[in-house]
C-alpha cells in the first residue's frame, strides 16, 4: 500500500502538490506517464475513445520533440497534457538549477501548467520554484504497471482497491508497462463505470 498510495500524513510534508482531486465527487483522473511512444499512445486513445473518456498525459519532452505527430494528436482528440521533464531527470538526485533546466526546456515543446516529477522525485525546494508557473501533480494511485514483477491481474487489482472518489490514477504508455497496462487499463475502465464513476482530464490551462 506504500507504494500504490501515500499515506496522508507523508502528503502533508509535501505543500503544494496535488494528490486527489475533490474527495465529494465520483470521478476517477486517468492519466497517463512517459509517452508519447508509437507502441501505446494510439492503442490508448482509440480505446479512451471507445468509453467517451477524456485523460491527461504527462508527457516527457524529448519524446514529443520525438514524435510530434502523436503530441498534436493527443490534443486534438481532447486530451489534458502536462510536463513530465525533458530527459525524465529524478529531482532527488538533481541540482536544482539542472532539474529546473530541464523542465524549462520541456516546457518549450508541452504548453501546460501542470507537472508531474519523474518517479514522483521532487525537492521542497524545487515544488517552491516550480510555484506560480506549475501545479505540481502526484496521484492517488500508482497502479505500477510498469513493473515487470507484477502480472496484469495485480496491476488491475491496485487501481480496483485504492481507487476512490477523485482518485487521480497512473497508468504508462511506456513500453515496459505494455503488457500489464494493456490487460489492466480496459479492465479497470469497466469496473469504475460498473460502479458508477465519471472521467474527468486534469485542466492544463
Amino acid at each position: 500500500m506504500f507504494i500504490e498510495q501515500i499515506p496522508k500524513i507523508l502528503r502533508l510534508f509535501m505543500k503544494g502538490v496535488l494528490w486527489r482531486m475533490s474527495p465529494t465527487e465520483k470521478s476517477i483522473y486517468i492519466t497517463f506517464d512517459d509517452g508519447p511512444t508509437v507502441e501505446n499512445t494510439v492503442w490508448i486513445l482509440d480505446l479512451l475513445d471507445k468509453y467517451g473518456i477524456k485523460a491527461t498525459f504527462f508527457c516527457v519532452g524529448r519524446n514529443v520533440e520525438k514524435y510530434p505527430e502523436l503530441y498534436s494528436e493527443i490534443l486534438k482528440r481532447g486530451h489534458s497534457t502536462g510536463v513530465h521533464g525533458y530527459d525524465h531527470k529524478r529531482g532527488l538526485y538533481k541540482d536544482d538549477s539542472i532539474f529546473m533546466a530541464d523542465i524549462k526546456k520541456a516546457g518549450e515543446l508541452i504548453e501546460s501548467h501542470l507537472f508531474r516529477p519523474p518517479h514522483g522525485h521532487i525537492k521542497p525546494s524545487q515544488i517552491k520554484a516550480l510555484s506560480g508557473k506549475y501545479q505540481v501533480v502526484l496521484w492517488d494511485v500508482l497502479t505500477r504497471d510498469y513493473d515487470q514483477n507484477l502480472n496484469g491481474d495485480k496491476v488491475l487489482d491496485i487501481a480496483k482497491r485504492y481507487s476512490r472518489n477523485g482518485s487521480i490514477v497512473v497508468f504508462h504508455d511506456s513500453v515496459k508497462a505494455t503488457g500489464n497496462m494493456r490487460y489492466a487499463l480496459p479492465k479497470a475502465i469497466e469496473y469504475w463505470i460498473e460502479q458508477g464513476f465519471k472521467f474527468e482530464k486534469i485542466n492544463s490551462k
